[in-house]
């Protein structure tokens, strides 16, 4: 596990999904059987590695990845560094037959992330790549409501993601810095159209085309050390898409707006028969039947209570974890050869809609997105 002291690699892949998973027992695949991961963490800093490797009650953990890579006993690669470690280290990965699991954006370009998928693919090996969004109890529900025909025909999805993140002068800024480094892979842009892809693709239909605006509203933060720094990536963008059959869908990402609405995602879908409004962990459904009919007068207080119309869907069933949940399938997929679809593929889509915001960012028109192989 490389990169793991890390805020994500950290807190959602080592603490909260393997070691998760470690505790149970593993992750059962009979009566008799279960598969149970012995992660090496691997990082830079051998102080924070230490602290780390005792903190998760894990033994192995190396600053030399490359001795890491030829440990036989080292089946799995997984790769949670910033963006711009990640090509050379995967593919040092596949070279040396590992399996590969990595967060996204798997590369900084479309080029790169379509490499990595064919290298895999030439080698033989099983890879992954997170998309933990699809495995959120609220994007769950919204599935469920889509399985059972709760739209009608989804006319269109709207997102909001965000929170102010704090500059580092006064108040210590609760993001790493390197986000806001072009030249160190940082950027909303690059970062979050990659997760908007395969939920478009996955919940509600493929994406054909978009256009998309970003914007560096805040040109000066504060880096761990306390030191002004120039922004020289996106904090903000503002984004269209087109999905097959002819559904819109907009997205607003930013990490300079405050939060007033149920969750730091929600997402409203709206449907011939029904809309629904889904957050990281609960949705809300308001059908056909329960729509109230407003009528436009500014010259008296609005008389209906827009939030009384919204009924809570119930947990129908357990949730787990969403990364913990994604890192079970490719565990089972690694061992079992259990059909799994999120490889790196899915991730070059990810970079491929992320590039192509930038392009219409930068030649403000919408843009088409082709296929990929």
């Amino acid at each position: 596990m490389n990169g793991v002291t890390g805020r994500m690699g950290t807190n959602q892949h080592l603490l909260r999904s393997v070691k998760a998973i470690i505790d149970q027992g593993g992750v059962k695949l009979s009566p008799t059987e279960v598969i149970l991961p012995v992660p090496t963490l691997v990082g830079r800093n051998a102080v924070k590695l230490a602290a780390l490797a005792e903190r998760a009650g894990v033994e192995r953990w190396t600053t030399d990845v490359e001795a890491a890579l030829e440990d036989d006993d080292n089946v799995v690669y997984f790769d949670a560094q910033t963006t711009d470690r990640r090509v050379e280290a995967v593919k040092r990965a596949i070279a040396l037959g590992k399996h590969v699991y990595c967060e996204k954006p798997t590369a900084l370009t479309t080029e790169d992330a379509l490499e990595l998928y064919r290298l895999a693919e030439a080698a033989g090996v099983k890879h992954g790549v997170v998309q933990d969004k699809l495995w959120l109890p609220g994007l769950l529900k919204l599935q469920a409501l889509r399985d059972t025909g709760f739209f009608g025909d989804v006319l269109s999805v709207r997102g909001e993601f965000g929170y102010w993140v704090f500059e580092g002068d006064v108040v210590p800024a609760q993001r790493p810095s390197w986000n806001y480094r072009e030249q160190d892979g940082g950027g909303i842009i690059l970062d979050m159209l990659c997760h908007w892809r395969y939920v478009l693709d996955n919940v509600f239909a493929p994406v054909e085309s978009l256009t998309c605006l970003g914007a560096t509203h805040v040109p000066t933060r504060w880096d761990e050390n306390g030191e002004p720094y120039d922004v020289t990536a996106d904090d903000s963008a503002y984004a269209t898409f087109e999905l097959e059959g002819g559904i819109v869908a907009h997205f607003n990402s930013s990490w300079t707006t405050r939060v007033r609405r149920d969750d730091l995602l929600t997402i409203q879908v709206d449907g011939t028969k029904g809309s629904a409004i889904a957050g990281l962990r609960e949705c809300w459904t308001q059908s056909y039947g329960n729509t109230p009919k407003p009528v436009w007068n500014p010259d008296v207080p609005q008389p209906i209570d827009f939030y009384a119309g919204w009924l809570k869907v119930p947990e129908q069933r357990p949730y787990d974890n969403a990364f913990k949940t994604q890192w079970e399938m490719f565990l089972r997929h690694v061992v079992t050869d259990e059909p799994y679809r999120f490889g790196l593929l899915e991730g070059a889509k990810g970079v491929q809609l992320a590039e192509l915001g930038l392009e219409s960012w930068k030649t403000r028109c919408w843009v088409d997105v082709p296929a990929l192989t």
